[in-house]
Parts: structure tokens; C-alpha cells; sequence
């Protein structure tokens, strides 16, 4: 089914290849103009369309430029406002998006703000910081960042990849020219050398040293609601049931973790950065007090969870055992010191940092 609506979106894939290949040319050849700042501005993107790991990377980067004063620019995707918003103690996910809000939650000593209009957000945060990193701007062009890591997922890797709406990309597979460094995300923790020389040889014009393997290090369940009294953090077992509510866009490496540890994974499975109705969550505590096992509970992401935190879903939800499970980006050891190095240089380099780093 898949392969002939692929094939019926074909000729929409190409008009939408020939109009994208157009406006990178535009901004290549200088007619489009991009924007470089005096203050290292990182990116991190990619070229599908979600699912790739860009927030555990962002953090993954927030942790190694520890030294720095950080600011995360995000266009705040899902979000009610408009314009420039700065995150601070009453940010929401309606308010600034759930990445941004989980990035502040978790890294107060960074500045965490959303801006649809990149050159603003920047503009409005370079005097009082080293560096910035943009989340998700890999094609927002009117910036030109000083270093753009591009991610892959592994298994999108070992098959044809196609243009929407055929496929995910977001802009044709030649693009990985403007990175810097690219990081293939959601690996085995080890890869064959096969599969590293086919992975790597589509990137025929890009040195070898500048490709990284990372996989998923899942971390201890965190409570989504704390009220103060005791929990009772849940064990891996054979024998407790999980209700698992997602609304990312790709389930798949979580769900084979999953279900290596437990009993069995119920899925309540939505689209990318859904905004969970009082209904669905409603069937969902339904179907949890229904289930006959007594060992069960009800798991969801890091990011996920930011948009349960809304008081009329904190009310439904607060007397049930509701977790999320923490996850960072694990660069595998080949390759972390020299992609750790290069990050760190690009930024030490510039010359606002050289006299205080």
C-alpha cells in the first residue's frame, strides 16, 4: 500500500525537490541572503521530517559547553504564541513547546527561548551570551550558523530515503554538504564495519572522521507528577504491564527497549508534538483501571510528559503511576573525542571567547 501511494506522490516529490534544490541554490549563489552573527551559533538539524534525536543532542551539547553561557534558540513548535517568547518560571508547553520547556526544566543555568523568526531570537539573546544553538534550523537558510551537526537515524540509513510527500526528507539527500559534522543517532551499540562503510559511503564528499555513531542510554523512570508524599519507583519486570502514551515521531527504538523488560507494553500512540485531548487521556486511565494485572503502569517521554502538566490533565491523571523515562545521546567511543573536539574548538576559536576560555 505504501509503495503505490509512494508511487502516486512521486510527481509532487519531484516539483516539491525542484523548488526546494531552486531556494538552496538562491541562498548558495548569495541572491537569497544569509545572516552570520559575531558569536558561535550552532545548529543542530537534520533532513527528515522528525524522530532523529535533535533534543537529546542539544543536551548532550548543553553538558559538553558547560563552561559557557549557553542560550537555546528553538522556533518552540506546538506552541499558542507568536513572536519572541524568553522561557521563565511560567512557561508552559501551550506557551513556549515541549522541547523548549523540558531543556529549561532541566538546565536552569541556560537561557531557553522560542522565536519563528531565527535572526530576532538571535539578535535578542547574542550581547548576553557565548554561544547560541539552534534547535531544528537546519533549513532556515536566512541564518548561515558557524557549525551544523546533521543527524541521521541508523535504520532510515540502510534504506532509500525519499522527498515528501513521498517520503520524510525534507530537502533533497545532497544537503549533508552544508554540516559540519554528522551524527548517525539511535545506533547499535556496536556497528559493523559493513554497515559503517555502506552508512558512510552515501556521504561520498564528506570525510569519514566527521561521521559519529551514537546510540539511545536509557536512564532510571522519573515520576511526572511530584506531590510531595512517597512513590514507589516501579523495577524492570516480567510481570508489570506498561501503558505506553507517545506522541513522538518515531516509536520504534523505545518499544523494542521497552518490551525487552517488561511483561507487555500497551501503545496509546500518537502523532509528533500531539496535543493530548481530556478525552484520549480519559480512554487511556479507562483502559489502565480495566486492565486485570495489579502490576502495571503508565509510561510516557521526557517530552511527553511536558504536556501532561497542564492542571486539567494533572487533575485526571495525578493518582495514577505516571512516568516518563529519561534518555541521553551515548556518542560511541571512536568517535566522541574527536566530535566532542571539533565542537569545542569551533567555539573556542571565535574570537569573542579567545581572551576569556
Amino acid at each position: 500500500m505504501i509503495k503505490y501511494l509512494r508511487a502516486i506522490l512521486f510527481p509532487f516529490a519531484i516539483l516539491y525537490g525542484i523548488v526546494v534544490f531552486v531556494r538552496n541554490k538562491l541562498y548558495d549563489w548569495g541572491i537569497f541572503k544569509s545572516r552570520q552573527f559575531d558569536i558561535p551559533v550552532i545548529c543542530v538539524g537534520n533532513l527528515a521530517v522528525g524522530g532523529s534525536g535533535k533534543t537529546p543532542v542539544t543536551e548532550y551539547l548543553v553538558r559538553l559547553l558547560s563552561t559557557y553561557k549557553v542560550a537555546i534558540l528553538s522556533r518552540g513548535y506546538g506552541r499558542e504564541t507568536k513572536g519572541f517568547v524568553l522561557a521563565d518560571d511560567t512557561a508552559t508547553a501551550k506557551s513556549i513547546g515541549d522541547e523548549p520547556l523540558q531543556y529549561y526544566q532541566k538546565y536552569p543555568e541556560v537561557t531557553v527561548a522560542v522565536c519563528e523568526d531565527r535572526i530576532t531570537g538571535i539578535e535578542r539573546l547574542k550581547e548576553a551570551h557565548d554561544l547560541i544553538i539552534l534547535d531544528d534550523a537546519f533549513q532556515h537558510r536566512k541564518v548561515k550558523p558557524g557549525y551544523s551537526i546533521l543527524l541521521f537515524e541508523f535504520e532510515k540509513m540502510r534504506r532509500a530515503q525519499w522527498l515528501l510527500p513521498s517520503g520524510n526528507l525534507r530537502e533533497p539527500f545532497s544537503g549533508y554538504k552544508r554540516a559540519q559534522q554528522i551524527l548517525i543517532t539511535k545506533s547499535p551499540e556496536t556497528v559493523s564495519l559493513r554497515d559503517k562503510e555502506r552508512i558512510n559511503a552515501r556521504f561520498s564528499r564528506f570525510p569519514a572522521k566527521d561521521i559519529a555513531y551514537a546510540s539511545i542510554e536509557y536512564h532510571a523512570l522519573q515520576p511526572v507528577y511530584r506531590t510531595g508524599k512517597a512513590i514507589n519507583m516501579p523495577s524492570k519486570s516480567a510481570e508489570t504491564t506498561v501503558f505506553l502514551l507517545t506522541g513522538i515521531a518515531n516509536t520504534k527504538p523505545l518499544l523494542q527497549y521497552l518490551e525487552g523488560q517488561y511483561k507487555q507494553v500497551v501503545q496509546h500512540r500518537y502523532p509528533d508534538h500531539h496535543k493530548f485531548s481530556l478525552g484520549e487521556l480519559s480512554a487511556l486511565r479507562k483502559a489502565f483501571e480495566a486492565h486485570q494485572d495489579t502490576e502495571k503502569l503508565i509510561l510516557t517521554t521526557e517530552k511527553d510528559a511536558q504536556r501532561l502538566l497542564d492542571a486539567s490533565i494533572k487533575d485526571l491523571l495525578l493518582n495514577l503511576p505516571v512516568f516518563f523515562l529519561p534518555i541521553k545521546v551515548d556518542i560511541h567511543a571512536g568517535d566522541q573525542h574527536h566530535f566532542n573536539q571539533e565542537i569545542l574548538d569551533y567555539v573556542s576559536r571565535h574570537t569573542r571567547n579567545r581572551s576569556i576560555h
